[in-house]
């Protein structure tokens, strides 16, 4: 029997999830054709223009505030490395 999530893993669930919608619905495909590993702008086509729309989308859906000098390249490179930064932020 496994024991039940804890609060940063249930977080970690949840925000992965709400992240693959919102990225399923920018470029037009199923929430289950993505996951952790999926990586931005070489499986999705990002480029730095939607990387922005996408963060400012999930500031507004998430309720945190991205802070530019903590922002890096390596935070978009998968959608686990956008969750863990979300994540960071909102200090879950």
């Amino acid at each position: 029997m496994t024991p039940p999530p804890d609060g940063r893993e249930a977080a970690l669930d949840q925000l992965t999830t709400g992240i693959i919608a919102a990225l399923a619905a920018m470029v037009r495909r199923e929430p289950e054709s993505m996951s952790t590993q999926t990586r931005l702008f070489e499986d999705l086509g990002f480029d730095s223009t939607t990387a922005l729309e996408l963060l400012m989308r999930l500031e507004d859906d998430f309720g945190f505030h991205a802070h530019p000098e903590t922002l890096a390249q390596h935070h978009f490179e998968t959608i686990g490395s956008l969750t863990d930064y979300v994540l960071e932020q909102a200090g879950v």
